[in-house]
């Protein structure tokens, strides 16, 4: 039977819809928001409601009789207590500009199923692993790098993130600091979870989009390791459809084959985008 639902729009007028079948809905509990293209939120977690770390689930806003859900990675590790997501904001996307204007105590759609290939399940073990990010897709990777599993299966992680702006890596930033100083998995990262970021446009350290770091080796003469190589390293990506494809194709060329959960390999992709 379905339930209703009261959420708060601009006009701050009280509507009533209906909870479709198989989604949770559960309230904001907090929001950040870091530039005026990105945020974060985190959300109350449903007691039923299970995930692997670095998996994505639908979202949705109950301002309509059929609200548009659209695909969000979780960023919260599978042990967290509240749900967080990381957000670009687009005007006119059918759900993020709507999305984007949530406050604490508002209502937000979940769907009771989540899925994806950004899993620890679909890579084989190794010494490293490389989680290559841009813009919000560093998302996923936020969920796995606090998730002690990732850290049973690999020697070194290394999360890489590139976005346009200095101000887009603050999310990244913030969240590695929390993840060393996490009194449950801070313990682990030391000396092994390393954070390496560039920027496209706007002046910073390093410069560049991560293919072509990647390419010139600029990146692996940062980090003090070899080119990508079968033996010692395994991949996941995550971020542009562009750059997923470009650096899917670099670590092609390196002799990495492509996992998944059913046949775990060396490298996964993901595919679920937010708009």
């Amino acid at each position: 039977m379905n339930t209703a639902v009261t959420n708060k729009i601009e006009s701050d007028q009280k509507l009533e819809f209906p909870i479709p079948a198989g989604v949770y809905a559960e309230r904001v509990v907090s929001v950040k928001h870091y530039t005026d293209r990105l945020f974060s939120f985190r959300i109350t977690r449903p007691q039923t409601f299970r995930f692997r770390s670095g998996e994505f689930v639908m979202i949705g806003l109950p301002n309509a009789e059929k609200p548009v859900f659209r695909a969000y990675s979780i960023a919260s590790p599978n042990w967290d207590e509240e749900v967080e997501f990381f957000s670009i904001k687009v005007p006119d996307g059918p759900l993020t500009q709507h999305l984007q204007k949530i406050q604490p105590g508002d209502t937000v759609l979940m769907r009771q199923k989540s899925t994806g290939t950004l899993v620890n399940d679909a890579l084989t073990p190794a010494k490293r692993l490389y989680m290559f990010s841009t813009g919000t897709g560093i998302a996923p990777f936020a969920s796995l790098i606090r998730d002690p599993d990732t850290y049973e299966k690999f020697d070194q992680i290394i999360l890489t993130h590139t976005t346009r702006d200095v101000a887009e890596l603050e999310y990244g930033k913030e969240l590695i600091e929390a993840t060393r100083n996490d009194p449950l998995i801070g313990e682990l990262t030391e000396g092994r979870l390393h954070h390496f970021t560039s920027t496209t446009r706007e002046e910073s350290p390093v410069m560049g989009r991560i293919t072509t770091l990647i390419e010139n080796g600029e990146l692996f003469r940062h980090l003090g390791t070899e080119p990508l190589n079968r033996e010692n390293d395994r991949v996941m990506i995550c971020g542009s459809m562009e750059m997923l494809k470009d650096v899917k194709a670099l670590t092609e060329k390196a002799g990495l084959e492509e996992g998944s959960n059913a046949a775990p390999a060396d490298f996964v992709v993901e595919r679920a985008f937010v708009g």
